[in-house]
């Protein structure tokens, strides 16, 4: 759930291995580092570490990472981050339309898909995923982003999962896209449990 006061309320679920994270984390997370025996993990964790700064400064209001084992040894991390700013058009499907317009055209992609999503509340949603080129990064990223909208019409949603784990495209497409799924705009029924734990990437898509 965000919990921001001058946004709307909106819930959805993480599947497991995805762990809440913010600016005030930081220092849990350079102990994390410390434990991973994944040097690639732990520069990639580094990283993520020092951008969660900037992320408020860019309208996200929620993020988390993901840590997910690989074999035979090695752990895929990722991060996904919600982002919610007003609507300027006062069409959502072309604000929506528009939003994933401007995201496949960005210099950053070196290869992108957009397709259309169909939710289960009926809002206009895109999905566009493939790999992006970052200025000192030496190595693509992967990255998959779905835009849509609050149903009162005047918030923008962007949900995003970027990951070095170019290998693992497809599935973490599937996961975003399923994230998106569980958006919610109402108090959900607290008896639902909620996804926690950890899982290898795979395991997350049966």
């Amino acid at each position: 759930m965000t919990h921001q006061s001058s946004i709307p309320p909106i819930w959805f679920r993480l599947p497991p291995g995805f762990h809440d994270v913010g600016p005030g984390d930081a220092a849990s997370l350079d102990a994390i580092a410390e434990t991973l025996e994944s040097p690639a993990a732990q520069r990639e964790l580094s990283h993520l570490v020092n951008g969660l700064e900037e992320l408020a400064g860019h309208d996200v209001v929620h993020s988390a990472l993901g840590f997910h084992p690989e074999e035979p040894v090695g752990v895929a991390t990722s991060l996904f981050s919600l982002m919610i700013r007003r609507v300027e058009q006062p069409n959502p499907r072309l604000a929506v339309a528009r939003t994933a317009l401007a995201i496949a055209r960005s210099s950053l992609w070196t290869g992108a898909v957009r397709r259309s999503v169909d939710l289960p509340s009926a809002l206009p949603c895109c999905l566009v995923a493939g790999t992006i080129s970052v200025p000192a990064v030496d190595h693509h990223l992967f990255q998959a982003r779905v835009a849509t909208v609050h149903p009162g019409g005047l918030h923008l949603l962007v949900l995003d999962l970027t990951s070095a784990s170019t290998q693992h495209s497809d599935a973490y497409t599937d996961i975003l896209e399923a994230v998106a799924h569980t958006l919610q705009f109402t108090d959900p029924d607290p008896s639902v449990p909620k996804g926690n734990g950890t899982s290898r990437i795979l395991e997350l898509l049966q």
